[in-house]
């Protein structure tokens, strides 16, 4: 006999068990499917193990600059596998972490890869020998790193890496070629730049962090190349072959070929969503370019059946996974879930840090809008002066006709920590009247998005 459920969820990341957590809240009888490790890739080989190495790394660069603490150390230094093994330490704290939280929330678990087969009000999953049956069944299965074997784009784990492979390496490379300066890429240029490895990025896009409002882009580009990392934008890669020593990257640019040789190559040109040998064509999913297509709340087309986060498109961020998942499993409760559409935020942990919500300047103007921007440096912050953390600056941008906030862009010191303040803003629709209302306390470097507020109303008080 099947094992019934009310819920199935297939995939255990930040998606996957939040919403497996939400159902069971809602009173549903819950099992989550995991074919590997609880937490998935976000929390096992991806946004976790990499920040703890980025802190590690930032650590380690601080110590170049004591003197301007008035401190000293006598010799500067670093154990990479220690690095590596703290990294690992902290995703398996989490881990465990989630475990507890199955337990505690009494969701089944069952290990294995899922296949799912015509059911009844929804599809059956089947794990191995078991049948599962549920009235409603969520994919959150993720995404891998994607690889183009045709330019010699394919892992080997030894000199060509994914995300993966650069999280658990057994020597730290004297010299690496990032390929992609997305988020993924060039936190692991920063990263290994901080340990003294020669790093050039190759990015086929005019300019890198392309998703980023363009002035943050050239911003970005420039505080990269003062600490050392080369790029070569906009630049086609035509060619990855392995030699002796490691790797022959041939790349166009400008017209003019040139081969770019390292230890080691890192691929970070994007994700494909993780689809295959789910019988998914056979129940008529709607797949396009590898991910699910589902409507405004999850739902497949294919009764029952729902996909959330990165398996079902963009952005691929796993805040937005576990956002869309309480949405989607609120909508099977009955209840009226928050709108998918509210502001998301993007963060990368390079140093120095970028952090976006809501519309580019640009993106503002293409929408027809009439876009009042605003900008304040973090140079003359008072917080940030005492910290020795002056890079970077806060951009707004407003629109000129209502006054509500579309969208925020910063770049500098644990920015990260402080574009959740647009996000809500933004989420309650605020406009520059609640915005130059409100009191920021001081001395904090989050004073800037205050002033870049007032600077898009000609009211900043500190330039």
């Amino acid at each position: 006999m099947a094992d019934a459920f009310d819920v199935i969820v297939i995939g255990s990341g930040p998606g996957g068990y939040v919403t497996a957590i939400r159902a069971t809240q809602l009173g549903f009888k819950t099992a989550i499917v995991e074919r590997s490790e609880l937490g998935g890739i976000c929390l096992n080989w991806g946004c976790i193990p990499t920040k703890a190495l980025l802190k590690s790394a930032e650590v380690y660069e601080q110590l170049d600059h004591l003197k301007d603490y008035g401190l000293s150390v006598e010799k500067r230094g670093f154990d990479f596998a220690a690095v590596v093994q703290r990294s690992r330490k902290v995703a398996a704290q989490l881990n465990s972490g989630v475990t507890f939280l199955m337990k505690k929330h009494k969701i089944e678990v069952v290990e294995g890869f899922a296949k799912l087969e015509k059911g009844g009000s929804a599809p059956t999953v089947v794990v191995g020998s078991r049948k599962l049956t549920a009235k409603h069944v969520i994919i959150a299965t993720g995404a891998r790193a994607r690889e183009i074997p045709a330019i010699g784009l394919e892992a080997d784990g030894e000199r060509v890496w994914t995300y993966r492979d650069a999280l658990v390496p057994k020597t730290a490379p004297k010299s690496l070629v990032v390929i992609g300066s997305g988020a993924i890429g060039m936190e692991f240029a920063s990263f290994y730049r901080a340990l003294g490895a020669e790093v050039t990025v190759v990015e086929m896009l005019p300019r890198i962090l392309p998703v980023e409002d363009e002035e943050v882009s050239k911003a970005a580009h420039k505080s990269f190349e003062k600490r050392g990392i080369k790029f070569r934008v906009p630049a086609n890669v035509k060619k990855l072959t392995k030699t002796k020593t490691g790797v022959a990257v041939e790349i166009e640019a400008g017209g003019k070929a040139e081969t770019l040789e390292a230890d080691v190559a890192i691929v970070a040109v994007g994700i494909v969503g993780n689809v295959e040998d789910m019988g998914l064509e056979a129940l008529g999913v709607k797949i396009d370019r590898t991910h699910i297509v589902t409507d405004s709340h999850g739902g497949t087309g294919v009764p029952g059946l729902y996909a959330i986060g990165d398996v079902a498109g963009p952005p691929w961020l796993a805040h937005k996974a576990s956002h869309e998942g309480v949405h989607c499993v609120e909508h099977i409760a009955g209840l009226k879930p928050t709108n998918l559409s509210s502001p998301i935020p993007g963060c990368t942990y390079t140093t120095p840090q970028v952090a976006s919500v809501g519309l580019t300047e640009a993106q503002a103007k293409e929408q027809g809008l009439e876009p009042k921007v605003g900008r304040f440096p973090f140079r003359v912050n008072g917080k940030a002066i005492a910290a020795s953390d002056t890079d970077g600056f806060v951009k707004t941008v407003f629109d000129g006709k209502t006054g509500a906030l579309i969208g925020a862009h910063m770049i500098g010191h644990e920015v990260t920590e402080m574009i959740q303040g647009f996000a809500l803003a933004m989420t309650l629709e605020a406009t520059e009247a609640e915005l130059h209302a409100t009191v920021f306390p001081h001395p904090t470097m989050s004073e800037a998005m205050h002033e870049a507020s007032l600077d898009a109303y000609g009211k900043v008080l500190h330039i």
